[in-house]
């Protein structure tokens, strides 16, 4: 498995040989222009042939398939006979250094397997789905129903938030006022200590006096309540004994008051979030779309599962001891491109 690991690892640092990037006045053509387009090359041409190895043919095709596959900054370093020697004679390294990982069977080696498998489903995904259904493709028919069907997302009044101390008697009411306004109700504990001792209300004594954020309309509170507490300027702004009003459960209610937050009023009109709502869109076809096409392979395999067998595996839950051994990740997820690397890394 070390082997495996060394010839691996080689191959790895082969295929992402990279040089230093030169400054943009050094690279031909220099900045900002382009370099003029050569006449397409014919058939015959693209299978000359440029190096062998044993039986293995790199011709003038694969080298340009493979270079160009790079950034523009990339192809722009073998751009000289000298620098394009360079880069077949890494392609001969990668096939010299693969032939003898196939002669030592790692081809068959489960690690490799699993490798290739999860490199032959990104490719499978990519070819399947990025193509087909990118975000150009969500319709603005889509886009307009979601935008009307979460308006609350994107069209939101001011919204205040506060935190209270409820009272059913008014005398009493009076009297926390002045440790509400005191030093007692200077800081949000203070206050909150003060809900503890003093409130009516088991629901909000529980969450400290928290009235939680609400709008001008909201019903859930006393619609003087709800006054007083935009009237509130600061951040921390203690109000006076505000009188609920007739017709509150158990009879009238007395509150006090403590600002802890306000919020400004946003709109957002369809244009400006047509981006966000494309992109939220474009994701969510992108998985269905690729859920029904794992679900429709799946129902033409023949898949048997033995759970008895299953509740046999053994999973080590102890503290992870670095043995030095490479662990191969899990698969990634369907459509998710390949972890690690650099489009600016040139890969044979």
């Amino acid at each position: 498995m070390r082997n495996l690991a060394g010839i691996l690892c080689t191959l790895l640092a082969i295929a992402s040989c990279q040089k230093r990037e030169e400054p943009a006045h050094d690279r031909p053509g220099g900045p900002g222009k382009t370099a003029p387009s050569a006449p397409p090359q014919s058939a015959e041409e693209m299978k000359a042939p440029l190096a062998k190895i044993d039986d293995v043919t790199i011709t003038i095709g694969e080298f340009e398939e493979r270079i160009n596959r790079q950034s523009p900054y990339i192809r722009a370093r073998y751009t000289s006979l000298e620098q394009k020697k360079e880069f077949l004679d890494s392609l001969v390294k990668f096939e010299i250094l693969a032939k003898e990982a196939y002669k030592r069977g790692l081809d068959k080696d489960p690690e490799v397997v699993r490798t290739m498998k999860q490199v032959m489903i990104q490719k499978l995904m990519r070819d399947e789905f990025d193509q087909k259904l990118t975000a150009d493709t969500v319709k603005d028919a889509d886009m307009q129903a979601y935008y009307q069907a979460n308006l609350a997302d994107y069209v939101k009044p001011e919204e205040v938030r506060a935190s209270a101390i409820i009272m059913k008697n008014k005398a009493q009411a009076d009297r926390v006022l002045l440790e509400a306004k005191g030093d007692a109700g200077k800081t949000n504990k203070g206050f909150r200590d003060l809900v503890t001792k003093y409130t009516s209300d088991e629901e909000t004594k529980l969450r400290g006096g928290d009235l939680r954020y609400f709008d001008m309309t909201t019903k859930d509170l006393p619609a003087p309540v709800v006054k007083a507490a935009f009237a509130l300027v600061n951040t921390g702004d203690v109000s006076g004994v505000i009188d609920a009003g007739p017709g509150q459960p158990n009879g009238g209610e007395f509150y006090i008051l403590k600002q802890t937050g306000r919020r400004k009023a946003m709109t957002k009109t369809f244009d400006e979030a047509k981006p966000q709502i494309r992109n939220k869109l474009f994701r969510e076809q992108r998985m269905a779309a690729q859920k029904d096409f794992v679900d429709g392979l799946r129902a033409q395999a023949k898949i048997e599962i033995n759970e008895p067998n299953l509740a046999k595996v053994r999973i080590d839950t102890s503290n992870t001891v670095d043995t030095g051994k490479d662990l191969t990740p899990p698969p990634p997820a369907p459509g998710t491109p390949p972890a690690g690397g650099s489009a600016e890394q040139p890969i044979p």
